[in-house]
């Protein structure tokens, strides 16, 4: 591949002569060949001052384009001096011998038509043709077809070539950049690709290593592409043989270099993708290390500030206060490491990534930069879960311990008061609410105990950190607190216990004290209800004497039921005393109930024993009229028994008198038996009874008067 001289090496200055020299026409590639296929230069020169160093350069330039094999089959010159002077002329055609007289074969000299004397230069460049080396010919525009084919001149010499200066200097400056940047390029590339093969230490230590190449890549290679397409386009509509726009000769091919752009292109293309893996390398190392610290942080965290900082919370606290600000401290640790795990997370996410990729090269290091990784987080995470679980049981621990602090108050508060209830049923609801408490209290105690062994059992399997640091000392206060705390509440449970053992016995015999009272109060009711029954219901006195005395056997179980009721009453009133001595209630005694019991039994008795009398007389007397009653008529002329008749008059008068009379009580009140119409009932049977007995008085005295008088009528008749 030809390249432009050294005077054009930087662009900058080549871009300058390009714009300059090409664009002013000072020398021309119109694509046209000779009769032999060597290219043809055209010198268009001017009536102006033509500079020979810018002509000399942009010939040097010219020529570096075709190559080797163009230039063997030489270059036909056409110098077009019909606008310009001889001595210019000659001046260009002498500068021709000194830059390439190898390469010119032949110099056409279009003259013009009325200047120049054809003898004097015809002449002189026949002198010069040895020592030029390259022959020289004058001819006018009109003649040039004699020595070029028409079709290889452009219209102004009289030929059908189409070429645009313009464009072709476009495509050059193209070409040029292109040539330029991407040679550039491709020393860059190779320069990195190659230094990628060196050791990873020397890697580490060149300064080279992560280099950027001057030009993007892609920028050039899209330039060459678009450059190449041209190319090709222009060849392809050329070969077609028309169309408008720009025509086609067949030195584009060599003009334009379409096979070293092509061949730039692949090796660019061949050390760009190179390159790229290089840089796939490069970002995959650099990940790798970016991973490697990101790993190291967070693994130097976690096993420094994060293991100092759990290193200094291992108290369980002494209340639920207590428990409540290390779980709030807890939870700001952990909200410290769950910014670090987060980290550990993403970090995991890209080694499965890199891992999946399947570098064996990286497989091991990446794999062990997980594992460690994965190591310290759970070590770490575990040590958090399992001091998170150390204060969730503390805390459950000391607020079952405050709830049964609270429980042994409130029952130590119930021990304490006095107790004055009102009956039995409020003390027997008081016991069963002391008993609900105490059972409460055991249940509070077994849950205290089950949570403080749990505490226990995790204070027992601590272990200390595989990176150094004993826990003994703390764990020893934290088992000696629940210890203690289970221990104080056992005592104290213990304790109320013992005088709930006091309280209930206490509670019992005042149960048993309320009981006695009433007891003795219903044996007062009864009492008064036989005392009552007595004086409304116990009124019959009999119709005869067996009937009474059936009555009077009646009457002694019935008093005999008092007298038990009475001893009853005595007996729970004794046992009320005796209670209260027990219980020390010096306040409280048997009250009203013994006056009451003694008051009732008295009237009981006086009126037990009007009806005792009553019922005996009613049997004397009944007795007494049975026994005249009874009498057979054969007796009756005995002498009437005058004694017997007087004595059922006296026991019938005197019960009589005995009906009307009230029963008088000790404490002067009096009271009658049933009502008066009961009582004169029982008059109206006993004064017929006596009617009865009267009358049979009557008719055997009538009987015995008889008797009599016929006695005395009978003596005198005898004597």
């Amino acid at each position: 591949m030809g390249s432009y001289p050294e005077v054009f090496s930087d662009e900058l200055i080549f871009l300058s002569f390009c714009r300059n020299a090409l664009c002013l026409n000072i020398i021309l590639y119109q694509g046209g060949k000779d009769r032999r296929s060597g290219l043809i230069l055209t010198i268009p020169l001017c009536t102006e001052q033509t500079s020979m160093e810018e002509l000399s350069a942009t010939l040097d330039y010219l020529l570096s384009i075709p190559s080797e094999k163009c230039k063997a089959r030489g270059f036909t010159v056409i110098v077009d001096g019909r606008k310009s002077q001889w001595n210019i002329v000659k001046t260009v055609v002498l500068m021709l011998q000194n830059v390439i007289p190898a390469e010119v074969s032949l110099v056409c000299v279009v003259k013009p038509d009325e200047f120049w004397d054809k003898k004097v230069t015809h002449f002189c460049f026949w002198k010069e043709k040895d020592r030029l080396g390259f022959e020289v010919i004058l001819v006018s525009a009109n003649k040039l077809t004699r020595y070029i084919e028409p079709c290889q001149l452009t219209d102004e010499f009289g030929g059908s070539l189409v070429y645009d200066h313009l464009d072709w200097v476009n495509k050059r400056l193209v070409f040029e950049k292109f040539t330029k940047e991407s040679t550039s390029l491709l020393d860059e590339l190779t320069v990195i690709n190659e230094n990628e093969k060196g050791s990873q230490a020397e890697k580490d230590r060149s300064s080279e290593s992560n280099i950027l190449p001057s030009f993007d890549p892609e920028t050039v290679l899209q330039t060459g592409h678009e450059l190449l397409s041209e190319l090709q386009q222009r060849r392809f509509n050329g070969s077609e043989g028309g169309g408008s726009g720009t025509a086609w000769s067949p030195m584009d091919d060599e003009l334009l270099a379409q096979p070293q752009v092509m061949k730039l292109l692949d090796s660019l293309r061949e050390q760009y993708t190179k390159y790229q893996e290089v840089c796939r390398q490069r970002s995959k190392r650099s990940q790798l290390e970016e991973i490697q610290t990101k790993v190291m942080q967070v693994v130097n965290w976690l096993e420094g500030p994060g293991t100092d900082q759990l290193r200094t919370q291992w108290g369980i606290g002494d209340s639920i206060r207590a428990s409540q600000a290390l779980q709030q401290k807890h939870e700001e640790i952990e909200s410290q490491h769950s910014e670090w795990f987060a980290v550990y997370v993403e970090l995991n996410q890209q080694i499965a990534a890199l891992l999946s990729a399947g570098d064996e090269e990286d497989l091991v290091e990446l794999k062990g930069l997980q594992q460690q990784l994965s190591d310290v987080c759970y070590r770490q995470a575990s040590q958090l879960e399992f001091r998170q679980n150390v204060l969730q049981s503390a805390h459950e621990f000391h607020m079952t311990a405050q709830d049964l602090s609270q429980q042994l108050d409130g029952l130590l508060g119930m021990l304490c008061a006095d107790v004055a209830p009102a009956d039995g049923a409020a003390i027997q609801q008081t016991l069963k609410h002391l008993e609900e408490k105490l059972k409460s209290v055991e249940g509070a105690l077994q849950s205290l105990r089950e949570k403080g062994q749990v505490l226990l059992d995790q204070m027992s399997t601590q272990t200390s950190f595989s990176y150094g640091k004993d826990v003994g000392i703390e764990n020893k206060e934290n088992i000696d607190h629940i210890h203690s705390v289970m221990e104080d509440m056992q005592l104290r449970k213990q304790r109320c216990e013992d005088m709930v053992d006091v309280r209930r016995l206490k509670m019992l015999q005042m149960v048993q004290l309320f009981k006695c009272e009433e007891d003795a109060s219903q044996a007062v009711e009864w009492l008064g209800e036989l005392l009552d029954a007595l004086l409304k219901t116990h009124i019959r006195l009999g119709d005869d004497s067996q009937e009474t005395k059936v009555l009077l056997e009646k009457h002694k179980k019935f008093v005999d039921v008092a007298q038990s009721t009475y001893d009853y009453g005595r007996q729970l009133l004794q046992a009320t005393v005796v209670l209260c001595q027990s219980l020390r209630c010096t306040t409280r005694s048997s009250g009203d109930t013994l006056p009451r019991l003694n008051r009732v039994w008295k009237q009981f008795t006086v009126t037990s024993d009007e009806r005792q009398h009553r019922l005996e007389m009613a049997s004397a007397f009944h007795t007494a009229a049975e026994k005249i009653l009874r009498e057979s008529p054969e007796l009756a002329e005995l002498m009437v028994d005058v004694e017997a008749y007087e004595e059922v008059e006296t026991v019938g008068k005197g019960l009589l008198d005995r009906l009307t009379v009230p029963v008088i009580f000790p404490d002067g009140s009096e009271q009658f038996f049933g009502s008066p119409g009961d009582m004169a009932s029982s008059a109206e049977s006993i004064r017929d009874r006596m009617k009865l007995v009267e009358e049979k008085r009557f008719l055997q005295e009538e009987e015995q008067q008889r008797l009599d008088e016929e006695a005395l009528e009978a003596g005198p008749s005898e004597s």
